[in-house]
């Protein structure tokens, strides 16, 4: 077959298949049984106001920093002091039930508020002079993963947070879609090439390496996936549609341990409350159905939510009725019992903010991710998050 006519032709040309960020699967990589407990990450891009999220409805500070941009109608109130934005009502028995545990002022030292960094800090557990080519999640396939399915990510592209030294995850946002690409015609044509003497490392051989493992997975995940479909009712969005994805994966029994979402559009610098109105109730809608679709199959025990964005956004609103980069957020852990639901720790001060006007962190983001891995996941963080962390008791 031409080499050429492959490449521009077939639908792999242009597909998750043929970058060689998708997966890098080797042989040599040990396998190991990853167990029945899952992890779905949700990650709010561009940087949520958590203020606004999590409100401290009796504090002035909070209303004086905020004229026109502070909620003050129909806050759900969680206790004296914090309490919901009205837009996660929906999340309100999941806080009553002790199946959420909100982590306040969550960062790192020295925060860095560009977007692209941020999230890089985030997806690979560095410090912030610290650069990786690997992600946190990556890095825990490294050691634990045995198949490129065994993490997934809705979406076309792979994050960073996915990518580990020799072991990658999958990307897709339809799984029917890549198990029809892995039949594509030229794509089964190049296969039958894979052991022609001329190929080794050093040239074709590692693509078509890639090719197998993609291709198997394709055809894993379509053929246990395709007899569990959702009985639950979702909000007609695009997230909504990833957690749906992620709910017959888990439901119909996928070999998968880690799941990675994303709900975009949190870069709030003009007109913010309508748009973040909008998009928290996508979130929060999106997760309750998803945590329902979980409790019909009995699969929501043996599932941990973490949510996360890259940073909060400056106390003071700006001239535009927005927010500016700022640093700590709040983070949300949701699942069976947690052993300290509800508020995990108290709403940094308003009033000691740092330079820049942000609230200071207290909780490092990496303890929360060693945690994860330590108290959920029942491995060792070492190796995998760089720097010693302190295990926090919220599961």
């Amino acid at each position: 077959m031409d080499r050429r006519k492959f490449i521009k032709n077939s639908a792999l040309a242009s597909s998750l298949f043929f970058v060689p960020n998708f997966v890098k699967a080797f042989e040599s990589v040990t396998a190991k049984q990853l167990g029945y407990k899952r992890l779905v990450i949700v990650q709010l891009a561009g940087g949520n106001d958590g203020l606004n999220t999590i409100i401290p409805h009796n504090n002035d500070l909070y209303y004086n920093a905020r004229p026109q941009l502070a909620i003050t109608k129909g806050i759900i109130k969680l206790n004296d002091d914090l309490g919901f934005h009205p837009s996660l009502s929906p999340l309100r028995s999941l806080f009553d039930n002790g199946e959420l545990s909100i982590i306040n002022n969550v960062g790192y030292p020295n925060p860095v508020r560009s977007h692209f960094r941020s999230m890089d800090i985030w997806q690979t557990a560095s410090s912030s002079n610290e650069y990786l080519q690997s992600g946190w999640l990556g890095r825990y396939l490294d050691q634990h993963g045995d198949k490129p399915y065994n993490a997934l990510e809705m979406d076309e592209q792979l994050s960073l947070a996915m990518k580990g030294e020799h072991f990658n995850g999958i990307a897709t946002n339809d799984y029917k879609v890549l198990y029809n690409t892995a039949k594509d015609p030229y794509f089964k044509k190049v296969l039958n090439h894979y052991n022609d003497a001329h190929l080794s490392e050093h040239n074709l051989g590692y693509l078509y390496q890639t090719m197998i493992e993609a291709e198997s997975s394709a055809s894993y995940i379509f053929e246990n996936t395709n007899v569990k479909s959702s009985q639950e009712s979702y909000p007609q969005n695009g997230f909504a549609k990833q957690l749906k994805s992620v709910a017959q994966f888990i439901n119909s029994g996928l070999d998968t341990k880690v799941f990675y979402t994303s709900l975009g559009g949190f870069d709030t610098h003009a007109s913010q409350n309508n748009k973040q109105t909008k998009l928290l109730s996508q979130y929060a809608e999106s997760v309750s159905a998803f945590v329902k679709d979980l409790k019909r199959n009995n699969t929501f025990e043996d599932t941990l939510i973490l949510t996360f964005s890259e940073f909060g956004r400056r106390v003071k609103q700006n001239a535009a009725n927005g927010t500016d980069h700022g640093a700590a957020n709040n983070v949300f852990v949701i699942g069976k019992n947690l052993k300290k639901a509800g508020f995990y720790n108290d709403l940094a001060s308003l009033s000691d903010l740092d330079g820049n006007g942000d609230l200071k962190y207290n909780v490092d983001f990496r303890s929360v991710y060693a945690t994860i891995l330590s108290n959920w996941m029942n491995v060792s963080a070492e190796g995998i998050i760089p720097s010693k962390q302190k295990a926090l008791n919220f599961i």
